[in-house]
């Protein structure tokens, strides 16, 4: 029993480096795509703070699918009176992009 223990944290930490990855690829991604020009990680600029925007879809099932949408066409009226612009993205750089904002 006792030599699946280090085998379990080696795996845990694998996968601990392989989640700060993917959040750095996709804080790398939302700037590459311009996103940071209008929004930040803890304050509103012309869009919501992506923490906000965590704190409101947080428990929502379909949540990611629905955000990755916006980020592709668009969307206004849920924060306030500028809409959102469509954005080139492709649907799965649009899902990596919203699952970073919603783990803020």
């Amino acid at each position: 029993m006792t030599m699946k223990l280090p085998g379990l944290s080696l795996v845990a930490s694998l996968a601990l480096v392989s989640q700060f990855a993917v959040a750095a690829g996709a804080e790398e991604l939302a700037k590459a795509k311009n996103c940071m020009s209008c929004h930040a990680v803890d304050k509103k600029v012309v869009g919501p703070a992506y923490k906000d925007v965590a704190a409101k879809y947080k428990g929502q099932k379909d949540a990611e699918d629905k955000l990755a949408q916006k980020v592709i066409k668009g969307g206004g009226g849920v924060w306030g009176q500028v809409p959102m612009p469509p954005n080139a993205v492709t649907d799965k750089e649009a899902h990596e992009l919203v699952k970073w904002v919603l783990s803020q």
